[in-house]
């Protein structure tokens, strides 16, 4: 083995092993990233339910004003127009809480998307990082041919031709 081939080998090796450095490294980054956005969904989750929370509470409160203020004015909370506005209030509630309950989950939606997507492309830089290993062989493979008596510019060189009993390749 000459000086060059071992240099080639030698240099091979650590350009492989930088790549898959590289390569893990960047899989690694893209997990992390994942793992963050899916916990910003859980955050989001958490956030909408304490929105819901805050406004039932805020309701309820507005809820009771308004009763103490029918009862005050002596309107029968039960029947007519209180009992319309207090049915038109609690649909308002109901969709209030199901449009929070939406937008929450929309926004956790997308921040799975982002985790998948996070991880697709951390598998992506891992198999990268691998075809860069396999092109590297490739190219440490023909530099070691091309050093070695392998490296002649035709395969009919290897087949000597007799003319006038001297070899072609001998001349």
């Amino acid at each position: 083995m000459s000086f060059g081939q071992a240099l080639t080998i030698g240099s091979t090796v650590v350009q492989m092993k930088q790549q898959s450095a590289i390569g893990k490294f960047n899989q690694r980054v893209a997990e992390r990233n994942a793992a963050i956005l899916e916990y910003e969904a859980q955050k989001i989750d958490q956030q909408a339910e304490f929105d819901i929370a805050r406004f039932n509470q805020q309701f309820r409160k507005s809820v009771g004003t308004v009763n103490v203020a029918l009862a005050k004015s002596g309107v029968v909370i039960t029947s007519g127009s209180a009992e319309r506005v207090k049915e038109s209030n609690n649909l308002e509630k109901e969709m209030q809480n199901k449009i929070t309950r939406y937008n929450a989950d929309v926004s956790m939606a997308n921040k799975m998307e982002e985790a998948r997507f996070s991880r697709i492309q951390g598998q992506m830089a891992r198999n990268a990082a691998r075809l860069a290993n396999i092109s590297t062989v490739a190219k440490a493979g023909t530099s070691l041919l091309s050093m070695s008596n392998f490296g002649k510019k035709k395969i009919t060189d290897y087949f000597p031709k007799k003319d006038k009993g001297i070899l072609v390749g001998d001349m």
